[in-house]
């Protein structure tokens, strides 16, 4: 019995370290980006670096703008979501709820596959196929656009979106739908008015880590969007996103210079994008336990 306390005891205590290792970690990555980002805000002012219209960082002056580069992830990150979104969680369902047992255990194997695929070769993928069909479908000058990148991120989102997703509404009790079933309710009536609701904080889980994965994409990006430092104005042009931007510059920038703080400052830009997300969710959690 001491030693069985014991035991449980050094576990809780493990626990504990990992999680404080954890949270220190993000600290201290927090406080790296800090140093060395906020020395540029020395030579621009915040409001000009969020709000510049323009990111030319080896001109003369350099300028360091970065609102074209917000606005591009926003566009690759919102058309993904759209397109993710509802198809993931109705694929969920569909694994969860209406396929045969044998189907679903083919598609739930399908699904964990496609999460594996690395990112690099998605984006060569979209590259080859998907470019020149947005091209030729809507008469553009060229296909690497935004829309092109939602699409991309969009596939890559989905696997993470419908296994998270189809593991929360499985986890959802029997009970429940044998006693929504016995009220005289229809299946379809059984699955949005019962186990959506019991399944909702873990569906709001996959999104957020689906959407979290778009956020930080890089590769793929790069390889489809057109990477081109300018205001979009819709999803049929080219655009660049934060992440591309530090993927493509960090390796030539000369190290100490205001480009490369600039680049860093960047990563609190996305940290800070990345920690509002969460704590919107967390939020959203919270309420619909309640």
């Amino acid at each position: 019995m001491r030693a069985r306390k014991a035991k449980e005891f050094l576990i809780e205590r493990l626990i504990y370290l990992c999680g404080f290792i954890s949270i220190a970690f993000v600290i201290l990555i927090f406080i790296f980006l800090i140093k060395e980002g906020g020395a540029l805000f020395k030579a621009v002012g915040l409001w000009d670096f969020l709000a510049g219209k323009e990111w030319y960082p080896i001109s003369e002056p350099a300028r360091f703008g970065i609102l074209p580069l917000i606005l591009g992830s926003l566009f690759v990150t919102i058309g993904a979501a759209l397109i993710s979104i509802p198809i993931g969680v109705a694929s969920a369902f569909y694994i969860a709820e209406v396929a045969p047992k044998g189907l679903r255990d083919v598609l739930k194997s399908g699904i964990e596959l496609l999460a594996a695929i690395p990112s690099v070769i998605i984006g060569f993928i979209g590259m080859i196929t998907l470019v020149p069909f947005i091209k030729h479908l809507f008469n553009l000058p060229t296909g690497l656009t935004a829309i092109s990148g939602s699409i991309t991120l969009a596939f890559m989102a989905m696997p993470t979106i419908v296994s998270v997703a189809e593991d929360a509404i499985v986890a959802v009790p029997r009970s429940y739908k044998e006693g929504a079933l016995a009220l005289g309710a229809t299946y379809w009536q059984t699955i949005y008015r019962v186990i959506f609701p019991a399944a909702l904080p873990g569906i709001i889980a996959a999104v957020m880590l689906g959407v979290g994965r778009v956020i930080g994409e890089t590769m793929a990006v790069m390889m489809v969007t057109g990477n081109a430092a300018a205001i979009p104005h819709g999803l049929l042009e080219p655009v660049r996103t934060l992440t591309a931007t530090i993927a493509a510059e960090m390796g030539e920038v000369v190290t100490g210079s205001d480009h490369y703080h600039a680049l860093f400052a960047i990563g609190i830009v996305l940290f800070a994008i990345t920690f509002i997300i969460n704590f919107i969710a967390d939020l959203s959690l919270r309420k619909v336990r309640r």
